[in-house]
């Protein structure tokens, strides 16, 4: 560690001091924390539900006049049916305004996420088994697809490109942008993303009403196969809500990271990665850091007070760190490891010594950044793989974006006579064991084994049925 690291705190902002809660493991104060940050991914109130349920249906009933409304009521933006889309004119526009160093950037973020993605494509394969049978899978790509690009406090076209790249690499035959509108004119870098990454079309629209439209459709807008991309707590309701019309990626919930980091690592770098997750917004993410160090533990909560001092949106920061963040002093590394797969989490970053050999240690994370020199921004924005990751303890089960997540996939089933004559009694035997006997027929039919049927009904196995003058089914042999 560098003696500059080692430097003591500096006397911290007078409103923000925000110094890591550090727990020590066994605390029972520790497990308090940890379950309100379980908590906060509880399923939406019922006052929600209710709300966005008559938005969609409002949408569903009026269409683009509903969506015109809403834009007004929410976003303080008056369109027209006209100026619900925004024109392929004015995104070669925002595109070919953009600083040059600006759309140099966003361009070679587009290469390295194509270039990681198309990695994760699969592919259609058919094969003959030893039985004659032929099998295979047929992979396709979804024809339209739907992005939801948030507004909020800012543009963000690093989700254009997370979400709409993938999609191209697919082979995804339409991509349909919805963003919020915005009293004070279209968010121009998220427009020239949506160029770059080749989005055949964007609309003004946002919230729960822009979900209803991509899931059922209006007079402009048609419906899509599936919809992708983050959203607040109304745009997560609505995607629950039309699953089944739509296929949709996952329930995305605020951001979080989970620093595992040994003494030797710089408390500097360690508060930076905190306090970057922290500050996306929403006030609900979450940043912790785990390490047998409690001396790392505490260099690290007060460059955390340094680091607000001069920081944009250091108040929110602060909110979030006072109430969602922590510095865990655990026994040793293999610890760290087992409550990091405890906790499941979007990012986890491994600052420590030889951080690779660790990998093998991790079974839940979204995504893991390996060394002190590979922290979470690099992946939020173009190292390659995708910043959509799953949160809220959903690693256990689920996985980051892929160009995979725009495929559907069809079986291929050719039999063969001599397959059928060798597979045949065992599927009729199973058919039988689940009592559909029309099952075990159609497959003995085609085998020259009709007097089975025969057979069956003469030992009362199979048993039909007679109407009794009260109109109750008779069983019979």
């Amino acid at each position: 560690m560098s003696d500059e690291a080692r430097a003591p705190g500096a006397r911290g902002h007078a409103n923000l001091k925000t110094r890591l809660k550090i727990y020590h493991a066994g605390d029972p104060a520790l497990a308090r924390f940890l379950a309100t940050l379980g908590g906060r991914r509880a399923a939406a109130g019922a006052k929600l539900d209710a709300a966005v349920g008559k938005i969609i249906a409002a949408v569903r009933r009026r269409g683009d006049r509903a969506l015109i409304d809403y834009a007004r009521r929410f976003d303080r933006a008056r369109l027209t049916p006209a100026t619900l889309r925004v024109t392929r004119e004015e995104l070669h526009a925002a595109r070919d305004g953009l600083p040059a160093s600006e759309r140099r950037a966003l361009e070679l973020a587009a290469r390295r996420i194509a270039e990681f993605h198309r990695r994760t494509l699969e592919h259609s394969f058919m094969y003959r088994d030893r039985l004659g049978m032929r099998l295979g899978q047929i992979v396709r790509p979804l024809q339209r697809v739907g992005i939801y690009v948030p507004g909020g406090m800012g543009a963000y076209p690093s989700t254009v490109l997370m979400n709409a790249v993938p999609a191209r690499v697919a082979g995804v035959k339409e991509i349909v942008m919805v963003s919020p509108a915005s009293a004070e004119g279209d968010r121009q870098a998220a427009l020239a993303a949506a160029a770059i990454a080749g989005v055949d079309e964007v609309y003004r629209i946002g919230g729960a009403h822009a979900v209803a439209a991509l899931a059922f459709g209006t007079k402009t807008l048609a419906p899509a196969d599936k919809i992708v991309g983050p959203g607040n707590a109304w745009v997560q309701a609505a995607k629950r809500m039309v699953y089944g019309v739509v296929d949709i990626d996952k329930m995305a919930g605020p951001s979080e990271v989970l620093v595992i980091a040994d003494g030797q690592a710089n408390p500097e770098w360690v508060a930076a990665d905190l306090i970057a997750q922290a500050e996306h917004g929403s006030g609900d993410e979450s940043a912790i850091l785990v390490t047998p160090s409690a001396a790392l533990a505490a260099a690290a909560a007060a460059a955390v007070d340094r680091a607000l001092e001069d920081l944009p949106r250091a108040a929110a920061v602060a909110r979030v760190l006072k109430h969602r963040a922590a510095a865990v002093v655990v026994k040793d590394l293999n610890a760290a490891f087992e409550l990091a797969n405890q906790i499941a989490p979007e990012h986890l970053e491994l600052e420590i010594a030889h951080a690779s050999r660790w990998l093998g240690r991790v079974v839940n994370a979204g995504a893991v950044f390996v060394g002190g020199r590979s922290p979470a921004p690099l992946g939020d924005y173009l190292a390659g793989p995708n910043h959509v990751l799953p949160t809220g303890g959903s690693a256990r089960f689920a996985s980051p974006l892929g160009a995979y997540d725009f495929l559907k996939r069809t079986s291929i089933i050719e039999s063969s006579a001599q397959s059928l004559r060798a597979l045949g009694p065992a599927v009729a035997r199973l058919a039988r064991m689940e009592g559909f006997e029309a099952h075990a027929r159609a497959i003995e039919i085609r085998v020259g084994d009709a007097s089975t049927v025969g057979k069956a009904r003469r030992r009362g196995k199979v048993r039909t049925q007679r109407k009794r003058s009260d109109g109750i089914a008779k069983p019979t042999a």
